[in-house]
Formats: C-alpha cells, sequence, structure tokens
C-alpha cells in the first residue's frame, strides 16, 4: 500500500489469522474479498482470497485475468465452494483482475496509490467492476482508517456512517455485524 501512512498486519474480516494477513498485505485480495462480499456473510467473502490463492497457487491479477474462465469456475466450485454463486463469482473476480491488468498495470494498489485526491479516489472505486456505492465507501474508510491513506478532500468523501472500515477487532466485526443486521430490518420494515 504504496500511498499509505501506516499499515496494519491483519484486517479483523475473517477469524482466520492466514485470511486476515492477506487482506492487510495483498491489495488484490482485499478487492477480491470486496467483489465476493454479496449475499454470504463477511467472513465467507473475506476468507476467499486465501482459499483462491490455495486453490489456484497465486493472487496475481494478470495470471487470473489470463486463466481459463472453466479453470477459474471449477476453482470456485470445488467444495466448500467460494460463494454461494461460483460461477458468476468466478467471473466477477476474472472481469476485475483484467480491469486491473487494463488499467492500473495489474497492480491493485495502483488504484488508489495514484489517486490525486478523495473524489478522484472514489470514482476510480467506482469503475471498479463489482464495486458500487457502498462498497466503495466501505474501501474509502478502510483505506483512511485502517491503512492511513491521506488525501486531499479525503474527509469529503470518508462515510459518516459505521463501516468495514471501523472493524479493528473480532468483537468490531461482530458490532458492525449486529447493527447492519438491525438497519436491515428496520430497513425492511419500513418498507412494508
Amino acid at each position: 500500500m504504496t500511498a499509505t501512512q501506516r499499515t496494519v498486519d491483519r484486517l479483523h474480516f475473517t477469524g482466520d489469522d492466514e485470511a486476515d494477513r492477506l487482506l492487510a498485505a495483498e491489495p488484490l485480495a482485499l478487492l477480491i474479498g470486496f467483489a465476493l462480499d454479496q449475499q454470504v456473510s463477511v467472513q465467507k467473502a473475506f476468507s476467499g482470497p486465501a482459499e483462491l490463492r490455495r486453490r489456484v497457487g497465486n493472487l496475481d491479477a494478470a495470471r487470473l485475468a489470463a486463466m481459463d474462465p472453466d479453470a477459474l469456475v471449477d476453482a470456485f466450485r470445488r467444495r466448500p465452494a467460494l460463494h454461494r454463486f461460483p460461477a458468476a463469482m468466478a467471473r466477477r473476480v476474472q472481469a476485475l483482475c483484467a480491469f486491473l491488468v487494463a488499467n492500473h498495470g495489474g497492480d491493485a494498489s495502483r488504484v488508489w496509490g495514484d489517486a490525486a485526491d478523495g473524489r478522484d479516489l472514489q470514482a476510480r472505486l467506482l469503475a471498479l467492476p463489482s464495486i458500487g456505492e457502498m462498497k466503495a465507501r466501505s474501501l474509502i474508510a478502510i483505506l483512511g482508517k485502517r491503512f492511513g491513506l491521506r488525501l486531499p478532500g479525503l474527509d469529503g468523501v470518508m462515510p459518516t456512517h459505521p463501516t468495514l472500515g471501523d472493524v479493528d477487532s473480532a468483537e468490531a466485526l461482530a458490532s458492525y455485524q449486529a447493527s447492519k443486521r438491525a438497519w436491515k430490518a428496520a430497513h425492511r420494515a419500513a418498507k412494508r
């Protein structure tokens, strides 16, 4: 993480030390985790990059982008499946990697390392396949709060609500997940 002022040795998203350390050490792992963070638990999504690396032997954007799509789907489907929708998620991860190769030289850290300011960072994150507004805001919070990223105007795009950027322990993850479930329940009730 080249544009950061401090480093952390792990992100407390999975409960598995190896997976949590990989998320902090490897920018591509963090982005893949966010790509997988859909209709599965945070723990399942963010454990995916470590398991993917075990199954295919690497976590390299260029190699994953160039991998035979069927072989990547097979790696995602191998039991236990990396996601409840393994084929769709394999395609998303491959699209993300291809985008990183085409636009950032295959280096995921350049997404934020080359950002000029907060708005530019937000636009760069939103341009990534599988990263929408909520995920981009969570990534901004992680980069700023956990990794110490400093950019002009970053405060202007920093979320004011709790995100994964506020998670600094297993207890904080449990609290974050409980508040998110309560928010979703209230949101569903309000729609009725």
